[in-house]
């Protein structure tokens, strides 16, 4: 990516600090009671620690999480073997305007280039997806998966790496709704065709770190992200107490884990997603893979009923989860002259 091109530079208000202040509170979770089924007061325990993460932080860290520890190397390596291939090589599998998985360089957040590369991939074989973001046409497409020829077993461990993901987020939606005082599998029927998505990311060492970010500043807009990050590091989330940037620490086979704009929505501000960003370095590259736990595209996203009423009533405009991705895909290919949809818009 070489020097960095005024494509990459981020506003001075919204440019890194390199001396960044390290996030010792955000809740490190140890997942193991889970299968301990003979001590109802572990898992209490467990669904309260879930619960006031996602209210104070937006974000927290599972450890003994049941997710295989040696497929997540393999998925790693494959990732970054991917990467060290040839631009000629990668685009062979580029994504486009109309189907919208595979590899790309060219991503904007907030409308500011990234300093990234990343390559795509949907759970679900074809993804289903709204044809246009025109609210009034009803017409379905399909998104299918852009598979490369190298590595070697790379859509093999793709999809066994997305259904250990599936199973991991299912877990943790059960836990959320417990927090909630819903029955446990209160969320399982929103994800039945699920929107889910992983993605590799590869950030390259950047000469100019104090100018440009891996990710700029963002919410993430579906229901769960679960993210493996190497032990470079450089995710940093805004702090609620202060709105400071803090960054997160490297755990060892941990996951991070934030919820997104729908549980916000889901929860009627009980939770709320939280905004985070990605640094660069000038010396080594960061690997990550964020997986992207999202709901069937005909999802109506509003508070749950459970949730309101006269004292507290719903905070937000029921909305079509499939348009709204489809529209938040526009800005992926073409700078906008506005900001983006994002959930404020149908506050009520």
């Amino acid at each position: 990516m070489g020097e960095v091109d005024p494509a990459f530079i981020q506003a001075p208000e919204h440019r890194p600090n390199l001396h960044a202040i390290e996030a010792k509170g955000i809740p490190l979770i140890d997942l193991s009671s889970l299968s301990n089924n003979n001590d109802p007061s572990s898992l209490e325990g467990l669904v309260r620690e879930i619960g006031s993460a996602s209210k104070e932080w937006g974000f927290f860290q599972v450890i003994n999480h049941g997710a295989s520890i040696d497929l997540r190397h393999k998925i790693e390596e494959v990732a970054r073997e991917f990467f060290a291939q040839s631009l000629e090589e990668k685009n062979k599998v580029r994504r486009d305007g109309d189907q919208v998985l595979g590899y790309y360089d060219t991503e904007h957040t907030k409308n500011v280039r990234d300093w990234k590369e990343v390559y795509d991939f949907g759970v679900e074989e074809p993804v289903l997806i709204p044809a246009s973001f025109d609210l009034n046409d009803k017409e379905v497409t399909q998104w299918f998966n852009k598979w490369p020829q190298y590595p070697p077993q790379f859509r093999e461990l793709c999809q066994e790496y997305a259904k250990d993901m599936v199973k991991l987020a299912l877990k943790l939606m059960e836990l959320i709704a417990l927090s909630l005082n819903l029955p446990q599998k209160r969320f399982d029927e929103f994800f039945k065709d699920q929107t889910s998505f992983l993605r590799f990311n590869h950030y390259p060492p950047c000469p100019s770190p104090h100018l440009a970010l891996g990710v700029g500043r963002h919410k993430d807009s579906g229901g769960l992200t679960i993210l493996a990050q190497d032990d470079v590091g450089g995710l940093e989330v805004k702090r609620k107490s202060d709105g400071q940037w803090v960054r997160v620490n490297h755990t060892p086979n941990a996951y991070i884990i934030n919820v997104g704009d729908i549980i916000q929505v889901w929860s009627n501000e009980a939770y709320e997603s939280v905004e985070h960003r990605v640094m660069v370095n000038s010396e080594r590259e960061r690997f990550s893979i964020p997986f992207f736990f999202n709901p069937s595209h005909y999802t109506m996203v509003e508070p749950l009923e459970e949730l309101t009423n006269e004292q507290n009533p719903a905070k937000y405009r029921p909305y079509n989860w499939g348009k709204f991705v489809i529209t938040r895909k526009r800005s992926n290919f073409v700078k906008l002259d506005v900001e983006n949809v994002q959930i404020h818009h149908f506050r009520v």
